[in-house]
């Protein structure tokens, strides 16, 4: 049942996510694409996970934080992965009004605690090669665990900032969501209710977010760069940049993904724009990060070395 009569309304009971597209062919192609980048995610961030816990040399703040970031990013996908692969197999996906909500809630979370996650990292980056001599002290356990546990808190926050603005609308006629999830601005749309405020809650709330991790970032690499400038060595020069290269590709892309959908007028662009972008970044940068990371790496691409020699030996 997707609807029940309540007085003189009729309350939407379920939603019909009618997905990235009508054309039967074009929904095959795009299921084996997208559940062969579903595994590499899994399987690849499920490995950095593995790898980092297993090799000593690896348990580090730096490893500490990017092993979380694997942890997020296996749950932003399969927030959403697993339903768009269903509706590639039929056309539309029904899901109750509740899990909708838990839908966006999953999403929201796991991906604002990726941003705080990013931003520690490069905290930790800017420690590191500004600081060295202290780098134990200030990044002791005892900082770095209260920054992972502030980085979730940020995003059940965030998330609860969309869930409840969610909540407090009504539902009374059409349920086609236009999207392949249960996103907040489709979901605006179908709203009987009074939108003007409630839309720019949530962007305010990511807006602020994004502009606070971005500003940790951006000063963090400022004073990086001028660091790295002022070194005699090349070789230190070329170290330090390594270890920053691969952590400002996935900030770059994730950034630039969230910013276009959350901060950017909603009339700038269209509903495939954003449907494309949004695959991007729940779907692509998951799958991209513990690429990134590890072929970038020199530790990582170590350990992974010893790793497959074990296994082979």
């Amino acid at each position: 049942m997707e609807f029940l009569v309540d007085g003189n309304h009729t309350v939407v009971t379920r939603f019909i996510l009618l997905g990235l597209t009508d054309d039967p062919v074009l929904r095959v192609i795009l299921f084996m694409i997208i559940l062969c980048i579903y595994l590499v995610t899994i399987s690849g961030n499920i490995s950095i996970i593995t790898l980092i816990r297993s090799y000593s040399q690896l348990h580090t703040p730096m490893y500490l934080f990017l092993s979380h970031l694997a942890f997020v990013d296996i749950w932003l996908s399969t927030s959403v992965t697993p339903t768009m692969l269903t509706g590639f197999l039929r056309q539309g996906v029904a899901l109750s009004v509740t899990g909708c909500e838990a839908q966006l809630y999953s999403m929201v979370m796991f991906g604002t605690t990726e941003c705080f996650l990013l931003a520690t990292m490069a905290y930790d980056r800017y420690v590191a090669i500004c600081s060295p001599l202290l780098y134990s002290t200030q990044m002791s356990s005892r900082v770095c665990i209260p920054l992972v546990a502030a980085s979730y808190l940020g995003g059940c926050v965030n998330a609860w900032t969309f869930t409840s603005c969610l909540l407090s609308l009504s539902f009374w006629g059409p349920n086609q969501i236009d999207h392949f999830f249960c996103d907040f601005t489709p979901l605006l749309k179908l709203s009987c209710s009074d939108i003007s405020i409630i839309e720019i809650i949530p962007s305010i709330s990511s807006g602020s977010i994004i502009v606070v991790t971005v500003f940790v970032i951006a000063v963090s690499y400022i004073y990086i760069l001028t660091t790295i400038l002022k070194m005699r060595s090349r070789e230190g020069r070329h170290k330090a940049f390594s270890t920053c290269t691969s952590h400002l590709t996935a900030v770059t892309l994730y950034y630039g993904t969230i910013t276009f959908i959350y901060v950017m007028p909603k009339s700038s662009y269209s509903t495939d724009q954003n449907k494309v972008v949004s695959v991007f970044y729940t779907v692509v940068i998951p799958m991209l990060n513990p690429l990134i990371y590890s072929l970038r790496n020199r530790d990582v691409k170590e350990a992974l070395r010893k790793a497959i020699v074990r296994i082979y030996s």
